[in-house]
């Protein structure tokens, strides 16, 4: 439930309940429609499968994006090619070699020129923070050069925040 939803309806409860103070039975609140401007309701948050998030996020990038190609599930090494380099990931492990083939296929990948410009990642947050095929592909993103960004998909995410961060990383 909206919070701004709640506090009306605890206000309209409290008003209710003063007018009635006499009476020996207190009013319930009756749930009030509240009509929202079409703007505010990409706030609202809405879950979404795997496969709605990923048709969310390529509307967006066709739509906003549209000077770049946009290529979809991207291997690392399609990328980075088979390589096999030691990077920092763990502090347990702190040189330890990482095969390109091993890392999380990128979300979305934008290209102009026939070359990577961007990549845009999704999934949820321990995925992102923990989990090594998703660190791996960050990592050969990093060593290629190639602005990487993730985005949460537990988290809203509405257009214009997504829109914002991705123009933000692409500069």
């Amino acid at each position: 439930m909206d919070f701004s939803k709640l506090i009306l309806k605890l206000l309209d409860f409290a008003k209710d309940y003063i007018l009635n103070s006499n009476k020996k039975e207190i009013p319930r609140p009756q749930a009030r429609p509240v009509q929202q401007p079409a703007a505010a309701m990409e706030d609202v948050e809405i879950e979404r499968t795997d496969a709605e998030w990923k048709t969310y996020f390529r509307e967006i990038l066709q739509d906003s994006f549209s000077f770049y190609s946009i290529r979809e599930n991207v291997p690392v090494t399609d990328l980075a090619g088979f390589a096999n380099d030691e990077f920092k990931l763990y502090k347990t492990r702190p040189t330890q070699a990482y095969k390109a083939e091993w890392g999380q296929p990128y979300s979305f990948v934008l290209e102009s020129g026939g070359s990577a410009k961007g990549v845009v990642m999704l999934g949820n947050g321990h995925s992102h923070d923990s989990n090594v095929k998703y660190l791996i592909a960050r990592m050969y993103a990093k060593k290629l050069g190639i602005p990487y960004i993730n985005f949460y998909t537990q988290m809203p995410n509405d257009r214009n925040y997504v829109i914002g961060r991705i123009r933000k990383l692409m500069g």
